[in-house]
C-alpha cells in the first residue's frame, strides 16, 4: 500500500516508519517537524514526507494514498491541560478534517492512534474492555474520545476507520520522549541514582513498547476488513498491566544501584486502569506483544548509556512541554504552535 503516516518524525512514528517499509509498503510522512530534532543517537532515515502542520493539510496531501496511519497529535497530558484549546484544535478538529479529506480522496483504511487513557478513572478492579464506559480526565484523552465518535460517523462501505487504543508507550526510539512513565523513571535512575515516583505509586498503568505498537498497526493495516472495520482495539498485553510502584521496582532492577523513592507529593493519580487486550489478538490471529516492562527498562538503560544521555537533554530536549516552551521563548513558533515564517 501507499501509506500516509502522520507524525512520522515523532517518538512512535520514527519507530513505525521502518516497520511499515520492511512490510513492503510505500511510506509517505507528514509532520510539522516540531520534535524532529529530539534525537538520541544516530539520525533515522526518514521516509519522504510533507513538512506541514496538521491543521493545514489539503486534499493534495492525501491524493493517491491507499491508507492513513494517523499518529500526529499534541500527545502529552500536561501540555493538553496547559493549552486545552490548541489540544482540541489539533487533536480533534484537524484529525477529523484529515479523515474527511482522506475519505473524499478514496482512502479505504484509516488507522487512528487513540489511547487507553480514554478509560480514565476506571480503577484497578476488573480488566477494562473496549466496551467499558469512557471516562477521560484530561483534555488529551477527551480529544481522543471526540475523534473516535466523529470517525465512527464517517465510516461507510468504502471508508474504514480503526481505533487503536494504545497503552502507555515505552522503549527506545531515535526520537526520544522522556515524559512518559518508564522512559522517565529509567532516566532519573541513571542520572540521579533514584527511581523517583511523585505519586503514591498505587495507580495502575497498562504499558506497551513502541515496537509492539508499530507491529500492531502494521497488522491492522492489512487485516481483513470484517475483522477491523469501525472497531476499537486496546493495544498492549495484560502482562504489562502494572502499578507505578511496580514499574519503579522493575527500573531499580534494571539500573544497578538505583533505589526507589516514592514521595507521594502529588497524591493518588485518578488515571488508574487495568486493560484487557484480547480483542485485538482475536481479530489478528498470531499477534501478541513481545516486550515486557523489564526488557524495556534494560533496553532504555543501555541506550541512555550508549548515547550519553545528559540531565539537560533529559529535562529539556526530550520533554515535549519543555521543547515547545523553548521554541516559543525563542520566537521560532507562534502562540498557535505554528512555525514563524
Amino acid at each position: 500500500m501507499r501509506v500516509l503516516l502522520t507524525g512520522h518524525q515523532g517518538y512512535l512514528g520514527t519507530v513505525m516508519a521502518p516497520v511499515l517499509a520492511a512490510a513492503g509498503h510505500e511510506v509517505v510522512g507528514l509532520d510539522s517537524g516540531l520534535f524532529a530534532d529530539c534525537l538520541l543517537g544516530p539520525s533515522p532515515a526518514d521516509p519522504p514526507g510533507h513538512r506541514v502542520d496538521l491543521r493545514d493539510v489539503t486534499a493534495d496531501h492525501v491524493a493517491g494514498v491507499d491508507a492513513v496511519i494517523h499518529l500526529a497529535a499534541l500527545s502529552n497530558d500536561p501540555l493538553g491541560s496547559l493549552a486545552p484549546d490548541l489540544t482540541y484544535d489539533i487533536n480533534h478538529h484537524a484529525s477529523v478534517r484529515l479523515a474527511r479529506l482522506a475519505r473524499d480522496a478514496g482512502v479505504r483504511r484509516f488507522l487512528y492512534a487513540s489511547t487507553c487513557s480514554v478509560y480514565g478513572a476506571a480503577g484497578g478492579g476488573d480488566l477494562v474492555t473496549e466496551d467499558a464506559p469512557l471516562r477521560p480526565v484530561t483534555p488529551y484523552a477527551e480529544s481522543k474520545v471526540r475523534v473516535e465518535d466523529d470517525l465512527h460517523a464517517l465510516a461507510d462501505g468504502d471508508f474504514g476507520p480503526v481505533f487503536m487504543r494504545n497503552a502507555t508507550a515505552f522503549g527506545y526510539s531515535p526520537r526520544l520522549r522522556a515524559d512518559i512513565v518508564l522512559n522517565n523513571l529509567v532516566g532519573h535512575a541513571l542520572l540521579s541514582g533514584e527511581v523517583l515516583v511523585l505519586s503514591d505509586g498505587t495507580p495502575w498503568r497498562p504499558l506497551v513498547h513502541a515496537a509492539d505498537i508499530a507491529r500492531a498497526f502494521a497488522a491492522a493495516l492489512t487485516a481483513p476488513r470484517e475483522a477491523v472495520h469501525d472497531r476499537a482495539f486496546n493495544i498492549g498485553s495484560e502482562i504489562n498491566n502494572v502499578t507505578v510502584a511496580e514499574i519503579a521496582e522493575q527500573v531499580a532492577e534494571a539500573v544497578s544501584g538505583a533505589r526507589v523513592v516514592i514521595t507521594g507529593e502529588t497524591g493518588a493519580d485518578p488515571r488508574s486502569y487495568r486493560v484487557d487486550f484480547s480483542r485485538f489478538r482475536a481479530a489478528i490471529p498470531g499477534f501478541d506483544c513481545e516486550w515486557t516492562v523489564k526488557q524495556g527498562a534494560l533496553e532504555l538503560a543501555d541506550a541512555y548509556r550508549k548515547f550519553g544521555l545528559t540531565r539537560e537533554d533529559f529535562e529539556r530536549r526530550f520533554t515535549r512541554l519543555a521543547v515547545l516552551r523553548a521554541a516559543s521563548d525563542a520566537g521560532t513558533v507562534d502562540d498557535t504552535l505554528r512555525w514563524r515564517r
